[in-house]
């Protein structure tokens, strides 16, 4: 165990985020996400887990140290449900609380098709999967950066 570092987080996934760069994505997946395949085509090139937490349990763990990148480009995305991109689901809106409390903030996610996650998720750095059980818990995240203290 480590002081002031989430109990979550392991060393291969602590490892990956500190070594992504500042616009560097990463994909926190569902069980059902093809986690492997895609994570067999990021940077790193293999799949980390954070097994059995909820989705809504790694993103608060992974923002406990990862910062997201500016408002001024989205940062958060969320898996679109097929033939309903505006529903927000239970799982989805449990990721966005805890994007909300990290930030400190309203930092609202934003949607992204299927298919298109898909492709979008094998441009990531990093695949992390969880116990995530519910469908469309699928999540999309870009690093931002610490500022100089002053």
């Amino acid at each position: 165990m480590l002081k002031n570092i989430d109990p979550a987080l392991n060393a291969d996934v602590l490892h990956a985020l500190r070594s992504m760069g500042h616009g560097d994505t990463l994909v926190i997946s569902d069980t059902n996400f093809p986690s492997d395949a895609i994570a067999r085509k990021t940077t790193l090139g293999t799949l980390l887990r954070i097994d059995n937490v909820s989705a809504a349990r790694a993103v608060e763990a992974v923002l406990s140290v990862l910062p997201l990148d500016t408002p001024l480009q989205p940062s958060a995305g969320r898996m679109e449900v097929m033939g309903a991109p505006d529903d927000v689901l239970p799982v989805q809106q449990e990721v966005q609380a805890a994007i909300d409390r990290a930030e400190g903030k309203s930092a609202p996610m934003y949607g992204i098709e299927r298919f298109k996650f898909y492709e979008e998720a094998k441009k990531a750095y990093c695949v992390i999967t969880t116990g995530e059980t519910r469908f469309y818990g699928c999540f999309l995240f870009t690093k931002g950066v610490i500022p100089p203290k002053t």
